[in-house]
């Protein structure tokens, strides 16, 4: 089986995600959107995903809105689309849930407020491995697209729902304590502005990320589940 990864800059690999598929069995490829986060422009074609089983669409620094992103996004949302009108499974992971979401005929509009930290996340279902505590880093928030169906949500937003072999939610269940480092070098400016304690954030990533790992691979199973079974 093959996974086609796109990450939309250096810092926004699978992670814990990566990890898993691989222990599964799939082959991943790698597609990176853009080289520099300074320059948000990228007029390269994006991979044809007939080509595997499964497409994963990872988050990113940018909103699905901006229009300093429009020489890629719109082709991104296309593609997603290809690939679920095909049957192809597609994982949307924060900004590629609302990718996802946008595909679908969704919206895209901006949260009540940020969620930046570890939230809780209730799932409609008790048992689904969606319920839980989870990492999330997003400003935005997606609507669940017609005919899809709501999976979880908190007191800011929707948090996951499906669509036929779909499946788009907000939060990060590829992030580690290593990850998240990377991730706050490059933020700095960002935490000031809303008070936050990059450290705090970090310790809190190390004390949750063991519990948090078990419930991303238990995500992962129960989503490929189908698929594991050819």
């Amino acid at each position: 089986m093959k996974a086609l990864v796109i990450q939309h800059d250096e810092y926004g690999g699978p992670g814990i995600v990566g990890d898993k598929l691989k222990s599964l069995g799939f082959e991943i490829d790698s597609f990176q959107v853009l080289d520099d986060l300074s320059n948000p422009v990228s007029t390269r074609p994006f991979p044809d995903p007939a080509k595997y089983e499964l497409l994963v669409v990872m988050g990113s620094t940018w909103s699905v809105n901006d229009q300093r992103i429009e020489s890629w996004i719109e082709r991104e949302i296309e593609m997603v689309k290809t690939a679920h009108d095909s049957g192809i499974k597609v994982l949307g992971i924060c900004f590629g849930g609302q990718v996802l979401s946008k595909a679908l005929g969704g919206c895209v509009e901006s949260a009540s407020q940020p969620e930046i930290g570890w939230h809780e996340v209730e799932a409609t279902n008790p048992e689904s491995p969606i319920n839980g505590l989870w990492f999330q880093w997003h400003y935005d928030k997606f609507s669940v697209p017609d005919g899809a169906e709501e999976l979880a949500r908190n007191e800011t937003c929707t948090q996951a729902f499906s669509a036929g072999s779909s499946l788009g939610i907000q939060f990060h269940p590829e992030v580690s304590s290593g990850q998240l480092a990377k991730w706050l070098v490059i933020s700095e400016e960002e935490l000031t502005e809303n008070n936050l304690d990059g450290a705090k954030l970090l310790n809190d990533t190390k004390i949750n990320e063991v519990e948090a790992s078990v419930r991303s691979e238990s995500l992962l199973d129960w989503y490929l589940a189908d698929l594991m079974k050819i």
